[in-house]
């Protein structure tokens, strides 16, 4: 692995959080950015990760952040020009980059989240619960800083990376179409090209097919990344970009009515939606439609407005097929009411074989089906980077290309992954990502469908939600 440095910085860093993501993103950070290690603090829970911290000389404290004790943690740690990653569950996104703000200091996370309990707290309506409400309240922050110190919105793989691929993808499909194309500029100018392309929809596509020894076993949660987070982000209201072209409101569905408008949730928990969807090594399979920022911040993205009405916009939402092991916690949690099971385990050094393969997948356009992104197997992963498999390694290289890119865009204030230069976090990421893939394929949700149940779908539009969702 090259080892060049990207670029230098001489503030101070603090993580909060360092589960799995936060370990194995560390040595990227200590291999890549020229900083004094003894700059960087982390702060998190409980114990998980002193060991590795401690092997790479960075001070490691265990002070869990709270509402009552947040400034006294972070005020002696940060000032202007220092940076914050936040890789926590449980502590409130809005409130760090509130504090942030005030002091100049910049900041990154992979989601948005709320204070512990809120997912689960069944007096706040549905919406307040949702990502789309998450993000609008941190947007909100905008106007009372609007030249502020960069603060980047939901950056790790999805969301973070996922957002490059789609603009890669989009360029990719106009080259293979037309020939050369001039690269858009502007949020308005991708708009303008998804709609000339005729994309109707966007999937971040993932199949995770790590397997370890033990397997799961009764009782306990076992996934590839945070089980926290998972079931955290599973509970919330399942979530996705509304496209302009469709026809047929869900059931179930409800707009926000305030903000952006680009997105809109159904009435049910993602962990229990399950959507059709296709990646080039697994083909056609069922996925989660667990909601994720991406869905919202991409949506919003590339819709194009005329006199203030939204004229093209794609549906896009998340199709996750994650190991096999979180799909048979994933039941068993949905036959106790969605309550955590009482053990749980981060799959890392038992994985024997496997890989995770997660991109964009747009569809609609004259060559029907393109998926573009990393096809990272667990073998290539620990020869790349230490402390990872391959679910984490795709996250912590987005986490170091949005934080290379926050640390040369100092002044950028809050953004989204979309926001940031493409080319620039995907050269950075791409080295740890396996094989970079771009497939065509002729598949469509309607394909071999209806010889064994008689359903209710839209044959002349197979691009319309209603066809992708599982009954």
């Amino acid at each position: 692995m090259d080892e060049k440095k990207h670029v230098g910085y001489q503030g101070r860093l603090v993580f909060v959080g360092f589960g799995s993501v936060g370990q194995g993103t560390l040595p990227l950070i200590l291999r890549h950015i020229d900083m004094p290690r003894e700059r960087i603090t982390i702060v998190t829970a409980d114990d998980r990760g002193r060991r590795e911290a401690e092997q790479y000389g960075v001070k490691f404290t265990v002070n869990p952040i709270t509402r009552d004790n947040y400034r006294a943690v972070l005020a002696p740690l940060l000032g202007k020009g220092d940076f914050l990653l936040n890789l926590s569950v449980d502590v409130s996104s809005a409130t760090l980059i509130q504090f942030c703000l005030e002091h100049g200091v910049m900041y990154l996370d992979t989601c948005i989240e709320p204070w512990h309990g809120m997912y689960t707290d069944g007096s706040l309506p549905a919406t307040k619960r949702s990502n789309y409400g998450l993000r609008e309240e941190v947007l909100e922050l905008r106007k009372k800083y609007p030249k502020a110190a960069t603060v980047v919105l939901t950056h790790g793989a999805n969301p973070g990376l996922i957002s490059h691929w789609v603009k890669q993808g989009l360029v990719n499909i106009a080259r293979d179409l037309w020939g050369d194309v001039r690269i858009p500029k502007s949020r308005e100018e991708w708009g303008r090209l998804a709609m000339k392309l005729g994309v109707k929809v966007v999937h971040c596509a993932e199949r995770d097919t790590q397997v370890a020894h033990p397997r799961k076993q009764r009782f306990e949660f076992a996934n590839t990344w945070s089980v926290d987070g998972f079931v955290s982000e599973g509970r919330q209201p399942s979530e996705l970009g509304w496209g302009t072209h469709e026809r047929h409101f869900p059931a179930d569905g409800h707009r926000h009515g305030y903000g952006c408008d680009a997105a809109i949730y159904l009435g049910r928990p993602g962990m229990s939606v399950k959507v059709r969807s296709w990646t080039p090594s697994e083909g056609p399979y069922q996925g989660f439609m667990i909601t994720h920022g991406e869905a919202i911040s991409i949506a919003d993205y590339l819709t194009v407005r005329e006199n203030g009405a939204a004229i093209y916009r794609p549906t896009c939402h998340y199709a996750y097929h994650p190991c096999d092991d979180a799909v048979l916690s994933n039941h068993e949690i949905g036959g106790k009411n969605w309550k955590l099971q009482p053990k749980w385990r981060i799959l890392m050094d038992e994985i024997y074989d496997g890989m995770d393969e997660l991109g964009a997948l747009l569809m609609g356009h004259p060559k029907n089906a393109y998926w573009f992104g990393s096809r990272l197997s667990i073998h290539e992963a620990r020869k790349l980077a230490p402390y990872n498999n391959a679910t984490s390694l795709q996250v912590a290289a987005g986490v170091l290309g949005a934080l290379v890119w926050a640390i040369e865009n100092p002044h950028a204030g809050i953004v989204d992954p979309d926001d940031l230069d493409y080319r620039r976090v995907l050269d950075i990421a791409d080295p740890y990502l396996g094989e970079i893939v771009g497939a065509y394929s002729d598949w469509t949700p309607l394909n071999e469908r209806g010889w064994l149940f008689q359903e209710d779908v839209d044959s002349s539009d197979p691009w319309q939600f209603k066809n992708f969702r599982v009954a």
